[in-house]
């Protein structure tokens, strides 16, 4: 690594331990750097690393039998990943999918030197065990919207929360079925009828906004 501290800089929660010996284990992760669209890890795969992601985003999914996919969470700098956590705790193999949204830099650190780490650090669980249960309950939260919640609310959420500074959301019909859990034929079908109701204009690869109070007032009802 280039320098071996640096990296705490995003994990605020961590610069305080002194621990000596658990400050040599962190000295020992490596720093890898992922080009936007590589895979991380795919289902099936055993976990080797509980990884610390510095910069970029790392996108992580799970599809069915049925070929239909939904985005499960996203990992972003001074983030954890809740699979990565639970395979190595478990000794389980990653149930679904990652890859690099983004080019990604992270630190790597070995299965082994993670459980020591753990079991001498009660900060270290701590933080561990903090991020564990924030991405389990958004989790949770995701499940039961996909479970319960109303295909065209979701819909209109995503789409508010994501519009750029010029009114659009450039997206796939596709890439919105995995965000929301649900067919690409479900949200080609709720799209025209925004269209229809004068909520948005569609066009190839990217929807246009053109009626943001529509889309907040939709977006509010469960």
């Amino acid at each position: 690594m280039s320098s071996k501290l640096s990296w705490w800089d995003a994990f605020p929660a961590l610069k305080g331990i002194r621990d000596a010996r658990w400050c040599m284990l962190m000295g020992r992760g490596r720093e890898v750097a992922v080009p936007a669209g590589t895979s991380v890890f795919r289902a099936g795969d055993a976990c080797r690393n509980f990884v610390f992601v510095l910069s970029g985003t790392i996108c992580v999914t799970r599809v069915g039998e049925n070929g239909r996919e939904i985005v499960l969470y996203r990992v972003a700098s001074g983030d954890t990943c809740l699979l990565t956590t639970s395979c190595l705790i478990a000794g389980e193999r990653y149930p679904a999918e990652g890859f690099a949204e983004t080019d990604v830099r992270a630190v790597a650190l070995a299965d082994d030197l993670f459980n020591e780490a753990l079991a001498i650090s009660a900060e270290f669980r701590a933080f561990v065990f903090a991020s564990f249960g924030v991405r389990l309950t958004a989790l949770l939260l995701l499940v039961d919207a996909v479970t319960f919640g109303r295909a065209d609310a979701r819909l209109a959420r995503y789409l508010v929360e994501s519009v750029s500074a010029s009114g659009e959301v450039s997206v796939t019909h596709r890439q919105l079925a995995a965000e929301l859990g649900t067919a690409r034929e479900v949200v080609s079908r709720l799209l025209k009828a925004f269209e229809r109701r004068g909520y948005v204009r569609l066009a190839r690869g990217r929807i246009v906004i053109t009626d943001d109070a529509g889309l907040r007032s939709l977006a509010a009802i469960r």
